[in-house]
Parts: C-alpha cells; structure tokens; sequence
C-alpha cells in the first residue's frame, strides 16, 4: 500500500462518513476536525509499537555535573533504548574505542557496586538526585549502566584521565525515536507503507463515532484485522519485563 498525504486520509474520512468534499484540511469545520482525529489515531498507533523505522543512532546529552560525572540525560524525543555505546579510549590508546556498555537494571546495579567504599583509591560516593549514595570508579571506562528514574542514566565508572565527566560525543546509542506530527495538507504521516490502511481504518471508526455517533462496523473490522501489534514494552531507558534466568549465571 501506497504512503499518503494527511490531505488525502482526511478525504477518505470524510468520503466514507457522507460529507462535504475539501480541497484542505482547514476547509470546514468537520474537516478540522478529522485531521484532529487522523492525528490522534496516528498517535495511537506509533505509542503501540517500537516500529523498526523509528529505530536511529543518537547520542546522551551531558550532564557535566562534577558531583556526578557519570550520568547522562535521555533526549526528550527517544521512546527506548536499544543499545549504548562509549568511546573507552585511554591516554595510552587515543583513538575511538566505541564498545558496549550493559544495561543492568536498577537493583542489579546496586547490587553490582555496593561492596565498593569511597575510601578506596580510585573511588567517589555519588549522591542521586533521590538522594541515595553509591560509589563509582574514576579510572575506567563504564562497563555498565542503568536509570532510576527513566530521564537520567547513570554509568558505574568513568575515566578522570581522559575527561572530567562522561561526554556526550562519546556516546554512541542506538533508540527508538518519538516522530514529530506535521499538521499540514501535505504532509505525511511517519509510517511504513503497510501501516496507512490501519491509520485509515482507525481514523474511519473513530470519526463515524466521533462527528456522525454511528459505529462503523467495516472500519472497525479494518481496523482489527489491521492492528495486531507486538509491543509490549513501556519505558524508555528499558523493556519492561524481566525473565527468570532458571539457573543461568551472568556477568556480574
């Protein structure tokens, strides 16, 4: 199935409902009001599901906070995490070393560092912005990380020979990326191709309900035979669901 135009699904909303032909979304009122529907449908439909297309390469923003040089801010438009990369060169070897950095997840984490003491050389107490203290190391790359509250990730180690605090242009991560919704007659919808008839269908249903208070039996049926998505997946800085390892060990 072809892409189209927002233009275009507003047309074939207002086909199917009986109504007034527009050359433009803000031609009447009712068509104003199918585009707020075709966008809210639209809406629905990226928040069901981590489409592959919305998967991009973007970087962490820095915190640069001296009390807590190993974490890092989330961009406000990533949805999920896939995977985190940092450039763990030394003085000794400068030049990209772009390796992975394992996700633990918070009680893991904890778990990981807490035999560690300030005292120790090499070491700091960091304070969270809850409040809560663990130590760090300050001379190696970070091996692992997590996130407390879904905005900041925070890293177990960084190298206080190489930088003062993690850097942003060191990361490297891979992420589902919230698209940005163009309200205009030509835009088009960030979807794949496959996607437009769900969009369309939905937006049937939900404007016969809506403007006409009629259901739409063959929108609605469109509509399920179209939305089976897989997603099962709530946070952004990780999935949700967590399985038994039954015996297995992992690196600690």
């Amino acid at each position: 199935m072809a892409k189209h135009t927002l233009l275009y699904i507003v047309q074939q909303v207002l086909n199917d409902l009986d109504s007034d032909e527009v050359n433009s979304i803000d031609d009447t009122i009712e068509s104003q009001q199918v585009a707020n529907i075709v966008r809210d449908c639209y809406e629905e439909i990226i928040s069901n599901r981590n489409w592959p297309h919305l998967k991009k390469l973007v970087q962490f923003d820095s915190l640069a906070d001296l009390n807590k040089p190993t974490y890092l801010k989330l961009p406000e438009n990533v949805k999920e995490v896939v995977f985190f990369k940092y450039d763990k060169r030394t003085v000794d070897k400068d030049y990209l070393q772009s390796r992975m950095v394992e996700y633990k997840y918070p009680d893991e984490f904890l778990k990981y560092v807490e035999g560690r003491k300030e005292t120790d050389e090499n070491s700091m107490l960091i304070t969270d912005f809850s409040g809560s203290q663990f130590v760090i190391k300050t001379n190696q790359a970070p091996e692992f990380w997590t996130s407390f509250d879904d905005s900041y990730i925070v890293c177990d180690a960084y190298d206080s020979t190489v930088d003062d605090t993690l850097k942003s242009a060191k990361t490297q991560v891979m992420a589902v990326v919230e698209p940005t919704w163009v309200h205009l007659d030509g835009a088009v919808p960030d979807l794949p191709s496959e996607a437009f008839s769900l969009l369309i269908a939905e937006s049937k249903s939900t404007a016969a309900l809506k403007i006409k208070q009629a259901t739409d039996q063959k929108a609605e049926q469109q509509s399920k035979r179209q939305n089976q998505w897989l997603s099962r997946k709530a946070w952004r800085a990780h999935g949700g669901v967590r399985y038994d390892n039954y015996g297995r060990t992992g690196k600690k």
